[in-house]
Formats: C-alpha cells, sequence, structure tokens
C-alpha cells in the first residue's frame, strides 16, 4: 500500500543520517545508548478526553514489525490475514490533563501515536501493520482525533520529530534531553485553518459530526481524493520547464560537499542532470502536482547518493517555490520561501504558525535543516508534549 510506503520517509531519513553519524557523534567515547530510554508524555491539552498511546515500529536488533509496552518490552506482531484481522491492543493509558506518564523506548525505528477520546483501530494483513489512513472515508480511524511522532533510537543516539507529512492535526512537541521542536504559536492551531480557507485550500479540513476540525489532509491526499485540483501546482511546473530550457539548474545536494554539483537542463519531457564530466548522471520526467507535493512518483528519491540526493533538493525547490527566483539549489535563504502564488500553501502555513519556524510539511523539508527534529547522541530522556488547541 503506498501510503506505509510514504509515510516511513522521514523516519527512512532520520535512520540513513543515523547510520551516517553512528561512527561519529556527540556523545563521549565510551558511552552507550542503553537498550530503552524514558519517553515521558504530558499532557497540556486542556482537554477531557481519555488518551491512549502506542509505541510501533520495526525492532533494529531483529528487523521484526511490533510494537512496544510501556516498560519497553518489544512484542512482533502476530501473522495477519486477508481481509486485514484485528491486531493486539498494542495501547498504553495515556495522561490526562495536566498530567504526565513515562515510558520506555526501545531501540526502534518507528512511531508514538496518541489518540484523544477513542482507541485507534490497527488491523494486519499478510504483509504487515495497516496504519490509519484517513483519507480514506471508510477508515475506521476517520472520525477519531489523534497525530503521531517518528523517532529512531539506536547506537547513534535519538532522533525524533514533530511531523506534518501526512496531516496536520491534534497539536505536539517533541525533546529530547529539554531541547524541544515542534510547538506552534499561541493561537497557531486555529491559524493555519483560517490560512488554509483563505487561500483556497480549506477542502484539505476534515471535520468530525459534531462539526469540528479533526486534521486537515496533506496537498497529496488532497489531489488523490479530489479535495484540491489535481493541476494545483501546474503552472509553477510550467514555469520551471521553460525557463531551464534556455538556462542551466544547478543542484549542491550535500552541505558538506560544495564541490559535489550537478547541472539541470530541460529537452522536451526530460530534465537532464550531469555532473561536472558532462556525463547525464540522472534524468526526470516532468512532474505533475502529485509528484511534488509526495516527493514520489516523477520525482522519485531512491536511497543512493545521486538520484536521491537531486530529487530531494528538486522536491523542496517545487515545495518552496524557490527554483524560479533562485538557480542555484538548495535555497538558503528561509525569507524567500513559499512567495509565489503558486506554492504550497499547506506546508507554507504549517511553517508560519510554528514557534521556531520548524515542520515537517512534506517528506523532505529536511533540505536546508528545516524540518522538527531533535537528535542526540547521548539521549537521557525524551518528551511528548500534548500542547492546547487553543
Amino acid at each position: 500500500m503506498r501510503f506505509r510506503t510514504r509515510m516511513l520517509a522521514v523516519v527512512a531519513a532520520a535512520a540513513t543520517v543515523a547510520g551516517v553519524l553512528s561512527a561519529h557523534t556527540d556523545r563521549p567515547a565510551d558511552a552507550a545508548v542503553p537498550a530503552t530510554i524514558p519517553l515521558t508524555i504530558t499532557n497540556n491539552s486542556g482537554r477531557g478526553d481519555a488518551v491512549y498511546i502506542y509505541n510501533l515500529g520495526t525492532n533494529l536488533a531483529t528487523g521484526q514489525q511490533g510494537w512496544a509496552d510501556a516498560s519497553g518490552t518489544f512484542h512482533a506482531w502476530p501473522a495477519g490475514g486477508n481481509p486485514p484481522t484485528p491486531a493486539p491492543d498494542a495501547s498504553i493509558a495515556g495522561p490526562g490533563n495536566g498530567q504526565s506518564v513515562t515510558i520506555q523506548m526501545p531501540k526502534f525505528s518507528g512511531r508514538v501515536y496518541f489518540s484523544y477520546g477513542q482507541k485507534l483501530v490497527f488491523k494486519l494483513t499478510t504483509g504487515g501493520l495497516v496504519q490509519p489512513a484517513v483519507q480514506n472515508p471508510s477508515d475506521p480511524n476517520r472520525n477519531i482525533l489523534f497525530s503521531w511522532s517518528e523517532y529512531t533510537l539506536n547506537d547513534g543516539g535519538l532522533w525524533i520529530n514533530s511531523t506534518q507529512v501526512d496531516m496536520f492535526s491534534a497539536p505536539y512537541a517533541v525533546s529530547v534531553n529539554g531541547n524541544t521542536t515542534g510547538h506552534l504559536k499561541a493561537g497557531g492551531y486555529n491559524a493555519v485553518y483560517n490560512a488554509l480557507n483563505a487561500s483556497g485550500w480549506g477542502g484539505l479540513i476534515q471535520k468530525a459530526s459534531d462539526g469540528s476540525v479533526l486534521r486537515a489532509l496533506s496537498p497529496l491526499y488532497g489531489v488523490e481524493t479530489g479535495a484540491l485540483p489535481a493541476s494545483a501546482m501546474d503552472d509553477y511546473i510550467n514555469r520551471v520547464w521553460s525557463k531551464y530550457s534556455s538556462q542551466t539548474l544547478t543542484v549542491t545536494p550535500f552541505g558538506d560537499q560544495p564541490n559535489t554539483k550537478y547541472f539541470g537542463r530541460v529537452s522536451g519531457n526530460a530534465m537532464n542532470f550531469t555532473d561536472g564530466s558532462g556525463a547525464v548522471v540522472t534524468s526526470f520526467q516532468k512532474p505533475d502536482s502529485a509528484s511534488v507535493f509526495g516527493c514520489f512518483n516523477l520525482l522519485d528519491a531512491p536511497n543512493d547518493q545521486v538520484r536521491g540526493p537531486i530529487s530531494r533538493t528538486l522536491c523542496a525547490g517545487y515545495n518552496r517555490s524557490t527554483l524560479l527566483t533562485n538557480p542555484n539549489q538548495p535555497d538558503p535563504n528561509d525569507a524567500g520561501f513559499y512567495q509565489d502564488a503558486v506554492t504550497n500553501q499547506y506546508s507554507k502555513n504549517i511553517h508560519a504558525q510554528m514557534a521556531d519556524g520548524r515542520a515537517y510539511g512534506f517528506a523532505f523539508d529536511d533540505v536546508g535543516n528545516h524540518e522538527a527534529l531533535v537528535h542526540d547522541g547521548n539521549p537521557q530522556q525524551a518528551g511528548l508534549i500534548l500542547d492546547p488547541f487553543n
């Protein structure tokens, strides 16, 4: 199911970074990341609903998928079926309003879900866990208020983020050793929805039967469900294609390798990238809006050292609308992001309402380090803060 592949893009990116940094982290040479670390969930939501916590992912020691209980003990999922069968109840009782609960995080690559008022519904297929997919109106979690954080804990430390790649919903922040990201500005929760309505992207907003707001879908899911026109980015894409038919787009994908550059020119329906010797290293077909919003399909980004890094940079440039204003990518000037009339209004407005300006508004928002991610090579404690909705 494509949703399962895409939703783990952020964790995969963190895991890739983890692998690169594990040999030279900032933790003392004699320090070792313990088998589990404490995660404290603090409920500042102001809501009276019961909270349910889920810690789901892949056991990095065994490669098995499963869940961790409150003590950090791993449980592998049993075999699933076709049609999908109910998964074991992996919920952990969360804190009441104004209270905190501490659980243990094992060495995992996965997600910590939290829901208000109702437990989430998880099922198992022969291919593994079926995650919530609320862009599907028949999904059993469609009318539940929930969100999640993604994390990787391994011998290189802890990477944990606040993500809106798939949806913007219940507000929260994350922390490691007291370093925090993900808090909205005062009034920011409602401001995001108001801005989506004002920009004509209000179709992304999903409401409960009582009229209360549950979430805003990502623009990719908006295109897939018809809530956003499939042509939403076409005008910008066409202008980019025209510009680089006669000019060169220079991509420097690695911040620590300024001499590694690739040069893009459009020829017909392809943007061809060459290296310094003039050899073509990869080509991209003209993308559609879904490929831009999802950073996939015609902008696929394999985990390699050439096509993937170029695609990530292109994806960031399209979503931030910087490809026309700067032929050298990635653009380091965030003041120029989202300034074109045709842009990713979803990511734009989420970033605008974040207290520190950082967010995962699309899969490769980490290009240029604009993502809401915290890393520490010597993690002693982590936090998940459920924030107020007002």
